[in-house]
C-alpha cells in the first residue's frame, strides 16, 4: 500500500482541503490534522554527575583530559542545576496554570549523565541517582530524553543505559500517550495530538537509520519532531560532530537528510553546548534544526559569539572557538564551504538554558531563555524555519 494511499484511507473529512497546505509535498493532498494546542518544556546537555559515581583510578588511567570535565560537572550538579530545574518546575506550573499551552512533558536531548563511571556497578548507580535528582525536582510533567554519546560511554554504560533508563522511558512516554510502545532501545517513537516525535539513537546509527526510514514511511501526523543528540547539520566550530560525517558515511547521510527534507521534519539536539537555529534544502524540501544546552556553570548568563544571518553559515564561524583543533582547521572549513550551499536560515550563540516549545496547530514556536532565569532570549517560529519561511 501507498504512502499516499494510507493516508487517503486515514482521512475521511472535509477538514482536508483546509490543511493540506500546511504540510511536506507529499503529503499535501490527503492529510490535515486537528488543531491543538500544547507545550512542552526543552532542555540541552545535563550531565549529571557526582565525583562519587567514577572509579577515579580508572578515569585518571584512561580517559585523563576528562578528570577536570568530571570535577566541573559535578559542581554544576551541586551548586546550579537545581536552580536550573526549580525554573523548569516554576515553568510549567505557570503554563498550565495559564492553560493555554497546557505542559505534556519535558524533553531533554541527551547527555543527561556524565557517565565515564568505570564499571557497569556505578554506571547504574550514576543513572538511577539522575532519575532520583529529576523526580525529586518534582518538574509536574513527565521526562522524555534521547540517547547522548556521555550517557553510554566508559564499560558497562551502555547495559546500564537499558537496565535503568528503557523501564523509567516507558512508563514516561506512556504518561504522554498509554498507547506508545515499550522502550527497548535508545530508538522510540511516540505521538501526542498532532505531532510525532522520534527519537533517534546516533550511537546506534546504522540501525537507527533503518527504524527512522520506516517510521517515516507511517507518518500520520502533521508536526515531525525529531529528537537526536548530536547535529544533522554542522555548525559553530566543530564542524565535524554531525551524525554521519565519516567520508564512509555520505549514502548514509543524504538517505536522512532526504527524508527530514521530504518530511519537513523539525530536528532538535544538543551535544555542541550551543544554541543553534538553521533551515536546511534536502530532498523534496527543508527542514529545520534547533539545539540548545543546559550545561550551566552559573544561574545568570549572557549571549556570546552571536551570529545572525545565512551569510555567517561560512569557513569563519570556526573562529567562535580558535583554540579549537587548530591542526584540522582547513578541514572544518571545507565542511562549512560545501554546506554553505544547502542553508536558509542560521543563527548560533554560546548561551545556555532552556526553552519552551509552544505546539498551536499547525504553528509550533519556540521561546529560548537565558540561563537559570525567566529572561526570554530569543522567539523562533519553528515550523516556518522548516517551510522556509522564516522571514
Amino acid at each position: 500500500m501507498s504512502f499516499l494511499t494510507t493516508r487517503r484511507r486515514f482521512l475521511t473529512t472535509a477538514s482536508v482541503a483546509a490543511g493540506a497546505a500546511l504540510l511536506p509535498q507529499p503529503l499535501r493532498a490527503s492529510f490535515a490534522a486537528p488543531p491543538v494546542r500544547y507545550s512542552f518544556v526543552l532542555l540541552g546537555d545535563l550531565h549529571f554527575d557526582k565525583l562519587e559515581h567514577h572509579d577515579m583510578a580508572w578515569v585518571k588511567k584512561d580517559k585523563p583530559n576528562d578528570v577536570r570535565q568530571i570535577e566541573g560537572y559535578s559542581r554544576n550538579t551541586r551548586e546550579v542545576t537545581p536552580r536550573l530545574l526549580q525554573t523548569v518546575r516554576e515553568t510549567v506550573a505557570e503554563l498550565n496554570r495559564e492553560a493555554a499551552y497546557p505542559v505534556a512533558f519535558i524533553l531533554q536531548a541527551g547527555d543527561l549523565v556524565e557517565g565515564l563511571c568505570g564499571s557497569e556497578e556505578l554506571s547504574v548507580w550514576q543513572n538511577t541517582e539522575a532519575l532520583d535528582f529529576v523526580r525529586a525536582a518534582e518538574l509536574g510533567a513527565p521526562l522524555l530524553f534521547t540517547k547522548g554519546n556521555h550517557d553510554v560511554t566508559g564499560p558497562g554504560a551502555v547495559a546500564a543505559f537499558g537496565s535503568v533508563f528503557h523501564p523509567f522511558l516507558t512508563e514516561q512516554a506512556r504518561r504522554v500517550n498509554p498507547m506508545t510502545a515499550e522502550v527497548k532501545s535508545g530508538s522510540y517513537n511516540l505521538i501526542r495530538g498532532n505531532a510525532q516525535f522520534a527519537f533517534f539513537d546516533a550511537y546506534e546509527a546504522t540501525k537507527s537509520l533503518e527504524w527512522f526510514e520506516a517510521v517515516a514511511a507511517k507518518r500520520t501526523v502533521e508536526h515531525f519532531f525529531v529528537v537526536i543528540h548530536p547535529p544533522v547539520v554542522p555548525y559553530g566550530a566543530r564542524s565535524t560532530w554531525h551524525i554521519f560525517s565519516n567520508a564512509k558515511e555520505v549514502a548514509r547521510r543524504e538517505k536522512l537528510l532526504t527524508l527530514l527534507g521530504d518530511n519537513e521534519a523539525l530536528v532538535i539536539g544538543g551535544h555542541i553546548h550551543r544554541f543553534n537555529t538553521l533551515s536546511r534544502r534536502a530532498g523534496k524540501g527543508r527542514f529545520a534544526q534547533l539545539a540548545v544546552s543546559s550545561v550551566l556553570t552559573a544561574p545568570t548568563v549572557k549571549a556570546k559569539d552571536v551570529l545572525t544571518g545565512v551569510e555567517r553559515y561560512a569557513p569563519d564561524q570556526i573562529s567562535v572557538e580558535p583554540k579549537f583543533s587548530p591542526e584540522n582547521a582547513e578541514l572544518r572549513r571545507v565542511v562549512y564551504e560545501e554546506e554553505r550551499k544547502f542553508i536558509g536560515d542560521f543563527e548560533y550563540a554560546d548561551l545556555p538554558g532552556y526553552a519552551v516549545v509552544k505546539v498551536d496547530g499547525p504553528k509550533v514556536g519556540v521561546q529560548m531563555y537565558a540561563g537559570a532565569s525567566r529572561e526570554l532570549w530569543r522567539s523562533v517560529d519553528f515550523s516556518a524555519l522548516a517551510k522556509g519561511r522564516s522571514g
